[in-house]
Formats: C-alpha cells, structure tokens, sequence
C-alpha cells in the first residue's frame, strides 16, 4: 500500500464501544478509518469546530489503521455489530487505491463482528463479497444517505459524491445480493429539498431499488463550523435562502423544516404503501433477524 504524501494523524484505538446501541441501529461498536472528507456535501455536521478538524477537506489516514483495528478487535470481551461512516465516509477517494476499508471488513470478516457502513458512494459494491461472508455469520446492513431524487440537485448539496441515480444503482446491486439495504434520508434542509415532491421520490426510487427501510429527518442541524461554510454555499447556490435561515433560526442547532409535521405524516403513510421499514425498532429487529446470540463471543 503507497501511502506517500498522505498526511497521517495518530491513533490509540479506533473501534469503540457505542454509548446506546438500542436507539442508533443497535450498533454496538463505531469505527472512522479516515479523518476528514473529499465529498464536499454543504451541510456537513462534521466539519463543526467541536471536532478540532479545521482542515476537514483533506483527507487524512490513521497511522497503523489496520493494526490498531485488528488488536481493537481481538481485545473486545464480546463482539458485535461495527458502524462506520457516522463522521467520515468509509469510501472517500482515497479508498479506491488504499483499501484500507475493504482490509477493514476483512478483519471484521475474521473476528466474526457485524457490520453497517454509511456511505454516499457507489464504491462499496466492490466489496459485496467481504459483505456477503460476513453476513454469513452475523448481522449486515449496509446505508446509503440520500438526500433528493434529483441528481443536478444532488451534485449541488453534495458536489464530489456519486449521484442519487448511482447510489441507487449501487443499493440494487447489493440487495440484489440478499444483503439488508436501506436508505438514510438526511438532512431534508428547509427551504431547498424538503418538499412533498422530494419525498415522494426518494421513497419511490427506495423501494424500486429494492431498499427494506428509509429512516428520515426532517431538517438539519447546524453550529459553529458547519454553520458557516453551509451559508457560504447558500449565497452562491440559492440567493436568500440563509436569509430565510438566519431569521427562523438564528443560532440553534436543530433546524427543523416549518414543513416538518406535514412532511412526516405523507412519509410514514408512504412507507406503509409502499411496504418500507421506517420505526427503529423494526429495523433492527429485521436486519438482526434469524442470528439470535450468534455474533456474540465470550473469550
């Protein structure tokens, strides 16, 4: 693996135990193997000061990643299911050449963990065969994040990333597979995608592309950092839309859409139609489905 003039930052560990596994996918571990991200997208929470990543844009990768991980999971008393992707996407740019996440599955592969990366990137299909093994054992999922069924929209929210049409692609690939597939449906920003239309469409290109669940969020969220560079966007992208924000907000953090109430009943009588997962609770209860106490190991 070349790994020259790539900046590096330390780590002690980097699979960590979830503080309530029961209220976010039943996740029991998360993990971020790269810091910082080249997608781009507008309102990344991310790029917050509370995260001390000032130069969030470049890509950064863990020194020792793939030993830190393997010792990471050969300490853990019990193993489980593994997130990635909650701060930095698991298939940024540089993945395509590192592969660090795809050694990654490979070790949870071998110390018999689930997984359930987030990503916004077509790329994961190259690793539907780590996937598969893996959810051979134990629990898989796989989420894409998609935010509006119109790509010229997307490439605006979301300039470096594969489109909507591509993430859709890649999540029929991988259902087509048998593996649990589903959509996250976030942020819906106020005032630019949170429309019934929009919705509509997600749900529809959810379902057609063989998606069991779509978990939403009506608004976004956003504070120092992130705040600013999302109303830098807004001026250049669509003239007096901070405005809009700055008087209905100010400097909250959760921004929910003044359609939010409206929205949410023509979602969930949407999923019921359309026979698509959306309560937390059946989620995990279905992707856990059939393993019981098989990906729990005592040393």
């Amino acid at each position: 693996m070349n790994t020259e003039n790539i900046p590096t930052v330390p780590a002690k560990s980097i699979v960590y135990r979830t503080q309530s596994p029961d209220e976010w996918f039943g996740l029991d571990y998360n993990m971020n193997i790269y810091r910082g991200c080249s997608h781009g997208c507008i309102y990344c929470d991310s790029r917050s000061d509370c995260f001390r990543n000032a130069d969030f844009d470049t890509v950064k990768i863990k020194e020792n990643t793939l030993q830190i991980i393997r010792d990471d999971l050969r300490r853990k008393a019990k193993n489980g299911i593994i997130g990635t992707g909650a701060m930095c996407d698991p298939y940024c740019h540089l993945e395509e050449r590192l592969k660090l996440t795809r050694h990654s599955l490979e070790l949870i592969n071998a110390f018999n963990f689930g997984v359930a990366p987030i990503t916004k990137s077509n790329l994961i299909v190259r690793d539907a065969d780590i996937l598969l093994d893996i959810k051979a054992h134990s629990p898989t999922m796989v989420r894409f994040t998609i935010t509006t069924a119109d790509d010229t929209l997307c490439k605006q929210l979301e300039p470096n990333v594969s489109t909507t049409s591509e993430r859709l692609e890649a999540l029929q690939n991988l259902a087509g597979q048998g593996i649990f597939c589903g959509v996250l449906m976030m942020p819906i920003l106020p005032f630019i995608n949170d429309t019934e239309e929009n919705i509509r469409g997600i749900l529809r290109m959810a379902k057609e592309a063989g998606a069991q669940f779509v978990y939403p969020s009506m608004g976004t969220t956003l504070r120092q950092g992130s705040r600013e560079y999302f109303y830098a966007h807004l001026d250049k992208l669509f003239p007096g839309i901070k405005e809009k924000y700055i008087k209905r907000y100010g400097m909250r953090y959760h921004c929910p859409s003044p359609n939010a109430k409206k929205l949410w009943s023509i979602f969930s009588a949407e999923c019921e139609r359309l026979g698509l997962l959306y309560d937390m609770k059946a989620i995990i209860y279905h992707y856990k489905a059939g393993y019981g106490d098989r990906q729990l190991r005592l040393f």
